[in-house]
């Protein structure tokens, strides 16, 4: 079943697209949460994306430039700021296609059906792990927060791959140590331990504090 998420301010207007998106058997969700729009992209991990321009904190053509650093999924700008000039914007910055509001419902899911069947892949991007702001790039064993992209060793990596893969759920360190092994490098009770010290020491370092958190006696959590 594809999945659409639904970025759009007015919540009557969200809950409007919602219904009418799963009367054709669609999957849809709209977002309340504007200060987090990426990892709600990242945890939803939609077919399509409909981005109005105006929303809270930032606006659709940041969410679009962000979503297009680790995602081709296809977006759809929805916006009663309908100039050329914002259509042409939002083309530049990553869209699909521009539909000016007031728009039509069945318009809408027309567009919606023609640019998923032209989409040729419609599994979710692979490539990017992402857990409050931090971009884990799983093609180059790099992390980047806030524009700058840092490198990782590959313990570091595998942490945090394991980490963010299961983000809000405790990862116990017998399984966190099985993962390690795969890296071909020997680890124990205490060599966990290290590589989790080091990493949170570099990821301080880039103003992520308590960004893993130890359940004592279990293991590690990122919230």
């Amino acid at each position: 079943m594809y999945k659409i998420l639904i970025v759009e301010d007015d919540l009557v207007i969200a809950s409007s697209l919602k219904k009418h998106i799963e009367t054709w058997g669609y999957d849809s969700k709209y977002i309340t949460d504007f200060k987090n729009v990426l990892d709600e992209f990242s945890t939803y991990k939609p077919h399509l994306v409909l981005l109005d321009v105006s929303l809270p904190y930032f606006n659709g053509y940041h969410w679009c430039e962000m979503i297009r650093k680790i995602s081709k999924t296809p977006i759809i700008f929805i916006s009663s700021f309908s100039e050329n000039m914002n259509i042409i914007m939002a083309i530049n910055m990553g869209a699909d296609d521009f539909i000016s509001k007031p728009f039509d419902l069945d318009v809408l899911t027309a567009k919606i059906n023609a640019l998923l069947r032209r989409t040729y892949d419609f599994k979710p991007n692979d490539e990017c792990l992402i857990a409050n702001g931090l971009i884990l790039n799983t093609n180059n064993l790099s992390m980047e927060y806030k524009d700058t992209v840092y490198e990782l060793t590959k313990n570091e990596f595998r942490i945090l791959q394991v980490l963010m893969s299961s983000k809000g759920k405790t990862v116990n360190r017998d399984t966190l140590m099985s993962k390690l092994w795969e890296t071909d490098s020997y680890i124990d009770d205490n060599t966990l331990t290290v590589n989790i010290n080091r990493l949170r020491k570099k990821l301080e370092a880039v103003g992520l504090n308590n960004f893993i958190i130890t359940k004592k006696g279990i293991g590690y959590l990122v919230p």
